[in-house]
């Protein structure tokens, strides 16, 4: 809720009424004062989309120039015209040096890593981090649609303060994240350089019929082996998951060639199983009346100690905190 806080006071700031537009994107407005309630990407996409079209500018107001709404349109189809991951890059941030006054950005590559650096214009006021955030989304969510694939993200610098939500944002960009920092920018892998962008006017079709609000919080390919990996695993209880070599086999490659398909997404076996867990027990303690104990032995933690120093990594609360914080919400609303 901090996230769909934080773009309802971007509507609020436009002179739009919050609480219509959350209902318009199926979110109760008694939530919006529930801290500890979460949304779906769906809703949260639709949220975004309904601002951004109210407004009239797809970067919600966080520019003294307005991004027109179809700007993504015409930016889309612009780096459609790329060959390689490389071109549609330079392409979608040249995009936004023109459509942007005060936020513009610089690309540096090299054979370790592909770093796209941020600067304000001299004389504004350093950007909040769901600006540079709502910068991230646009550029690299077309661009891992492009070349058909999630662009791993190795660490993101930022010279705002830390946001109150930034569990969440390490969430939608990566655990190598500091604030306060003398320069803003976020570093890619770079193998999507060299890939080729595989995407036509066809696909676009279908893609912009609900973009950006249909990746606005993190981009997942669905035909991705992190997504087959994800399938596979919702399929079985979290005590049957099978380990990595046992995945491959399902999935009919050599386990090295798995390792390498998740590391180019940005994934592993690992991480796949930590978030699944996470989203299950979350699940279990906000719709269930099971016992705590019962809960961490169904996802996996052989002991209960286990799951409470994970659940506070994932949420900073104690288990029976969360429930109880759930429990309150679900009457208010």
């Amino acid at each position: 809720m901090s996230l769909v806080n934080e773009t309802l006071a971007r509507a609020r700031d436009g002179g739009l009424d919050p609480a219509a537009l959350a209902q318009a994107a199926g979110i109760a407005p008694a939530w919006l004062d529930a801290p500890h309630a979460r949304v779906s990407a769906a809703q949260y996409g639709a949220l975004w989309s309904g601002i951004a079209r109210a407004l009239d500018d797809e970067f919600l107001g966080q520019d003294s120039h307005a991004m027109k709404y179809g700007s993504f349109v015409a930016m889309t189809h612009a780096a459609l015209g790329a060959r390689t991951g490389r071109q549609a890059l330079q392409r979608a941030v040249h995009f936004m040096r023109l459509v942007l006054d005060d936020l513009a950005a610089g690309i540096d590559a090299d054979a370790r890593r592909v770093r796209v650096t941020l600067a304000h214009r001299p004389g504004t006021a350093t950007p909040t981090m769901f600006a540079y955030a709502t910068w991230f989304i646009l550029v690299y969510g077309l661009l891992c649609w492009l070349v058909g694939r999630r662009i791993p993200l190795a660490a993101a610098r930022f010279r705002c303060p830390a946001p109150a939500a930034a569990a969440e944002y390490r969430l939608m960009f990566c655990d190598d994240m500091a604030f306060d920092q003398p320069e803003s920018w976020f570093e890619l892998a770079p193998a999507f350089l060299d890939l080729p962008v595989i995407q036509n006017s066809r696909t676009a079709r279908a893609f912009l019929r609900n973009a950006p609000g249909n990746f606005v919080v993190k981009y997942r390919h669905a035909g991705a082996f992190a997504s087959r990996v994800r399938r596979m695993l919702r399929a079985l209880p979290a005590t049957a998951w099978p380990d990595a070599d046992a995945l491959a086999q399902r999935l009919n490659v050599a386990p090295a060639t798995l390792r390498r398909r998740l590391r180019e997404e940005g994934q592993s076996c690992q991480s796949i199983k930590d978030e699944l867990r996470r989203d299950l027990a979350l699940a279990a303690l906000r719709d269930t009346p099971r016992s705590v104990a019962d809960i961490a032995a169904s996802v996996g933690f052989a002991e209960p100690s286990a799951f409470h120093r994970a659940f506070r990594k994932w949420t900073g609360q104690r288990p029976a905190e969360y429930r109880a914080a759930q429990a309150r919400e679900a009457r208010v609303a």
